[in-house]
């Protein structure tokens, strides 16, 4: 592996940080109100006019084709700024991959276009994860004629104005879950789908948790997005990439927390030379250190997808190391800053706790890794 980046992924990163700070910066802090929302939108169609809504989409579909390393240095760059922008361009990018990986040629052309192109401002994907624990608590779908009528509701990861979804349902409930799960594709303006945004967490414009309710919601059969009752091996084998988006985001977090903190630090060096200031300094040492480790597992998880190689177990790896490190860097740049920190002169502190929301928790990677190494020695 070549650590050393080729001049167009170089030209994104220093595209996706100018953009970043000229465009996402200016409204990062204030997404809360209402007023922002249109800001938000627009920013979004900035970002889809760049190519940042299909960095690792073919060409022939409307993406960038730049690859999967120019997607983590995009979505870190976002994430140093603006968390709630990167965990929308990040799911928009894993929505049109898990389409242009399954999807009929017809669905590509339907939807990945409209989605990378900015016509359609946003693309989510429903999955419940405890689902898996009993099927009465899973949508269904069951086929009437040439249709399939969904019931049920899934927890989203919602952006404004959000298109079309893509949703896990139970097909057949005679077997197995890993065995009677599949996947469709169902645009917002469906009758019988429903966003449900009362107690959205995070922020209520941007990306946040709310219910996606599916009542009678009729579908017809060329909604079904890759085989009957595949959905399952889909979830195993797609949402990996979608681990290199959270953890690059979780990575910019880390950062841009150290960039508050050593501004600080450097200020306070000025007049403070006590021994629990330089125990704060090897602090900040650490989670430097922390966030550089993270940032290699990152680029060897996104070469190895670039390459064509198994990515689910290094992905993991990356994602549940990455966030970690930015939860422990937030929390030791909000420890040096002391009271300091907490004050609305510094209201754009990272919301570290995005990555964490919008993304299966450090169990699920565990288990993927740990699975992936019993497989190993099983060999």
């Amino acid at each position: 592996m070549n650590l050393d980046f080729n001049e167009e992924q170089k030209l994104i990163q220093e595209t996706t940080r100018l953009f970043a700070r000229t465009e996402l910066e200016q409204i990062s802090t204030s997404l809360d109100n209402e007023s922002d929302r249109a800001a938000l939108i627009a920013n979004m169609q900035k970002l889809a006019a760049l190519g940042y809504m299909g960095i690792n989409i073919k060409e022939e579909y409307g993406g960038a084709d730049a690859g999967a390393i120019a997607f983590s240095l995009a979505m870190t760059e976002i994430a140093k700024v603006c968390a709630p922008t990167a965990v929308t361009v990040s799911i928009n990018n894993l929505v049109c991959e898990i389409i242009q990986a399954i999807g009929t040629e017809e669905q590509k052309k339907k939807y990945i276009s409209k989605i990378c192109s900015g016509e359609w401002s946003a693309g989510i994907f429903g999955v419940t994860g405890n689902c898996a624990e009993a099927s009465d608590i899973c949508a269904t779908a069951a086929q009437e004629d040439d249709h399939y009528i969904l019931n049920g509701s899934k927890s989203i990861t919602y952006a404004p104005n959000a298109c079309v979804f893509i949703v896990w349902a139970v097909t057949d409930n005679t077997v197995p879950l890993s065995q009677g799960v599949s996947c469709f594709l169902i645009e917002a303006c469906t009758p019988g789908l429903h966003i449900d945004r009362r107690g959205g967490q995070v922020r209520p414009n941007t990306s946040m948790t709310n219910q996606l309710i599916l009542t009678h919601c009729r579908v017809p059969q060329s909604a079904l997005l890759g085989k009957l009752n595949q959905g399952f091996n889909t979830s195993v084998t797609q949402l990996a990439g979608g681990r290199i988006g959270i953890g690059s985001l979780g990575l910019g977090i880390g950062l841009a927390a150290m960039m508050k903190a050593t501004w600080y630090a450097n200020e306070r060096s000025k007049y403070d030379q006590s021994q629990t200031f330089q125990t704060m300094l090897e602090h900040l040492d650490a989670s430097h250190a922390e966030l550089e480790a993270a940032r290699f597992l990152l680029m060897n998880a996104a070469y190895h997808k670039e390459q064509g190689r198994p990515f689910a177990k290094v992905a993991a790896m990356a994602r549940m190391y990455a966030v970690k490190s930015a939860n422990l860097a937030c929390k030791n740049a909000l420890q040096m800053l002391e009271r300091y920190g907490f004050t609305k002169d510094t209201s754009n502190k990272p919301p570290v706790r995005t990555p964490t929301i919008n993304a299966d928790d450090d169990e699920i990677q565990r288990l993927i890794v740990s699975w992936d190494i019993l497989q190993g020695l099983a060999v």
